[in-house]
């Protein structure tokens, strides 16, 4: 069983505003001035420090996710895959830095991941109208599902689909955006302190599009790409993807290490469609490897595929908002989480707010003369969200996995089927 560390447990939970249940404790606590005029401010948001001249802001934020669950197998001794019924997903510390209205910073430091503990880590530069330029380690623009918050996603993990986007790596990103479209263009290399390098040098963009943007329904389509040149001396490369939650120890579907990886291109398509508290979101994703041959060797291309199609229904509030820009990085044309009412929260007297959620992915790592394995899901959800800064969310996934030849030893050849029960708490703010 992995633990955030304690001081760091005590300080989300005493950062949950009102979520505890005590009514009388106001929602926003705000101290006196000090001598160069700063202001220390608690909320929804956490704690931010301010200052009058020149308008500087310091805000902390964080997550705090924990996982249990349990699995079943439709083949014997396939149990090992999963001995943690209880684990930390994830517990960050994030803040961020404004300095007037055109300098963002931002950091994420992850305690539960000693090994590999920072994921943003950027400075963006907004003083060109509607256009925001990045330098750092962040998201590479590619995938809707990606790019959200892993606090607003639909079900406790992304899609098997996922397996094709690439992790946050260092570069450099320009976004710009109109009244209802985004584009994304950057460069990245390796990554920054999380463990990966010789991995070569990609150009990765983004475009969307929002036909409909209503304050109550929303049409978005996009279209991203990467292009990822590698030399001969990077280490290898893989595509793999956990069965869709955290408490698993190995993927069942792997292409194993490909060595001389010479080019990798990805290539998505995004839609999604929000009305009212109904939204469907789709994406399909194409991956295409080619390798170094020896002289007049002709290696052939692999190719695989994934994808996924998933609804949610809001039963008592209001759906998902769509934010077309963020205050820095790549995470354009995204939808945000579900925030209940001052009068539905549970500290004031209301249920909160119910969200069901349904999801059938797939991804195939299956070429001619090559057998990385396939798995389809099928997935149901049920969110509650009990005051702005909590969620608790309960997944059942059905998955029929069919082992590819990296995977054979542990899981041997023969298909078999996954039945996965999984419970999430998050605090944020």
């Amino acid at each position: 069983m992995r633990r955030a560390p304690a001081l760091l447990a005590l300080s989300l939970a005493a950062a949950s505003p009102a979520g505890a249940a005590q009514d009388a404790i106001e929602d926003a606590i705000e101290g006196m001035a000090g001598p160069s005029g700063e202001r220390l401010r608690y909320d929804a948001k956490g704690l931010t420090l301010s200052f009058p001249e020149p308008e500087v802001k310091l805000q902390i934020g964080g997550r705090l996710h924990l996982d249990a669950g349990a699995a079943s197998f439709s083949r014997p001794g396939l149990a090992a895959t999963f001995p943690d019924s209880v684990a930390v997903r994830r517990s960050w510390i994030e803040p961020t830095l404004t300095i007037g209205k055109d300098w963002v910073v931002a950091f994420q430091y992850d305690f539960s991941d000693p090994m590999l503990p920072i994921n943003d880590a950027f400075v963006a530069w907004k003083g060109l109208p509607d256009t925001i330029l990045t330098v750092g380690n962040m998201k590479v623009p590619f995938s809707l599902e990606w790019l959200q918050s892993n606090n607003d996603t639909l079900f406790a993990e992304r899609s098997l689909a996922n397996a094709f986007v690439p992790d946050r790596r260092f570069g450099f990103a320009i976004g710009h955006h109109g009244q209802a479209w985004t584009a994304v263009a950057s460069v990245f290399g390796d990554a920054a302190s999380n463990g990966i390098t010789g991995d070569g040098v990609a150009a990765a963009g983004r475009a969307t599009v929002a036909p409909i943007l209503e304050e109550r329904e929303t049409l978005h389509l996009g279209l991203a790409g990467i292009y990822q040149s590698r030399a001969r001396g990077d280490g290898p490369f893989s595509f793999s993807t956990p069965p869709e939650a955290f408490l698993f120890t190995r993927p069942f579907v792997d292409t194993g290490d490909l060595p001389d990886v010479a080019r990798v291109s990805r290539i998505g398509a995004e839609f999604a469609y929000r009305n009212g508290p109904f939204l469907v979101q789709a994406e399909v994703i194409r991956a295409a490897i080619d390798r170094f041959g020896g002289p007049g060797e002709t290696v052939p291309t692999l190719a695989f595929q994934g994808g996924y199609v998933e609804a949610g229904w809001v039963l008592n509030g209001a759906g998902r908002a769509y934010a077309l820009a963020p205050q820095g990085g790549t995470t354009y044309a995204t939808f945000k989480g579900v925030q209940p009412r001052d009068d539905q929260r549970v500290s004031r007297g209301g249920i909160g707010v119910f969200e069901l959620s349904a999801r059938y992915s797939a991804i195939a790592l299956n070429a001619r003369g090559f057998r990385g394995g396939a798995e389809q899901d099928v997935s149901l959800g049920l969110s509650w969200y009990p005051e702005p800064n909590l969620r608790l969310i309960a997944n059942v996934i059905h998955g029929r996995v069919q082992p590819g030849a990296a995977q054979s030893d542990a899981l041997g050849t023969a298909p078999f089927s996954v039945d996965t029960v999984l419970g999430r708490l998050q605090i944020y703010w």
